[in-house]
C-alpha cells in the first residue's frame, strides 16, 4: 500500500477522469480516493436528471432544468457534456480550470464519452476506467439496487457493454471484484502519477538549497 500522505509538488493540478459502467462502484471508490488524498477535489457536474434519495444540490450534482442546461451548452460553458440514459450531464470548464491552475488535482466522475472529450481538451488528463468482474455480476448488482425497472437494468447493461468496448483509450483499467483491493489500486495509480509529474526543478532546488550544515561532519 503506497504512502498516500506524501506531498509531491506537481505544479499544475492533475485532471483525473474516473469512468465506469453504472453499478461498478465508481461513486464509492471516488469518495475513498478523495478521503485518502485531501488535495484531490471533486468536480461537481451539472445534470438534468432528478435528484435521488439523499443527493444534495451543489454537492452530488448541480441539478438544473433542461432549458438551463441548453443555455450553458449554447454559451460553451461546458468542457464536456453528454446525454446518458435520457438525461444530460456536463462539466463546467471554469471550475475545473480554476482548480487546476491553483495546483489542485480534480476528480472528474464522468462517462466514456465525456472522458474522451476531457482527453481532447486536456491532454495531460489521467484516465482510469473501473470494470465489473463480469457482465453477469453487473446485472446482479444493478438488479439488487432496486432503483430501476427490469427494462432500465437491461438498458444499463447494453450501455455498459458499449462503454467497456470503448475503454481501451483509458490509461488504467481496474477490476472492482473487491472494493478494498480496487480502492488500493486506484490510490496506487494516483500516487505514481503524482510522483511521475512532480515539479522536478522545485524538488531538486529545495534539497540543494536546504540548510544541512548542522548535520555535516
Amino acid at each position: 500500500m503506497p504512502d498516500t500522505r506524501i506531498d509531491v509538488p506537481t505544479g499544475r493540478g492533475i485532471p483525473i477522469v474516473l469512468s465506469a459502467a453504472s453499478g461498478t462502484g465508481k461513486t464509492t471508490l471516488g469518495q475513498r480516493l478523495i478521503k485518502r488524498f485531501p488535495q484531490i477535489k471533486l468536480s461537481v457536474s451539472y445534470t438534468t436528471r432528478a435528484p435521488r434519495s439523499g443527493e444534495v444540490n451543489g454537492i452530488d450534482y448541480y441539478f438544473v432544468s433542461t432549458s438551463q442546461f441548453e443555455d450553458m451548452v449554447h454559451t460553451n460553458a461546458f468542457i464536456e457534456w453528454a446525454q446518458v440514459h435520457g438525461n444530460m450531464y456536463g462539466t463546467a470548464y471554469s471550475e475545473v480550470s480554476r482548480r487546476l491552475q491553483s495546483g489542485e488535482d480534480v476528480l472528474l466522475d464522468i462517462d466514456v464519452q465525456g472522458g474522451k472529450s476531457i482527453r481532447d481538451r486536456l491532454p495531460d488528463s489521467l484516465l482510469v476506467f473501473l470494470l465489473p468482474p463480469s457482465l453477469n455480476e453487473l446485472r446482479r448488482r444493478l438488479s439488487s439496487r432496486g432503483t430501476e425497472s427490469p427494462e432500465q437494468v437491461q438498458l444499463r447493461l447494453l450501455n455498459a457493454r458499449r462503454e467497456i468496448e470503448a475503454a481501451s483509450i483509458y490509461d488504467y483499467l481496474i477490476v472492482n471484484d473487491d472494493l478494498d483491493k480496487a480502492s488500493d489500486a486506484l490510490a496506487a495509480v494516483v500516487h505514481v502519477e503524482r510522483i511521475r509529474r512532480m515539479d522536478k526543478a522545485a524538488v531538486l532546488k529545495a534539497i540543494l538549497t536546504a540548510d544541512n550544515t548542522s548535520g555535516s561532519r
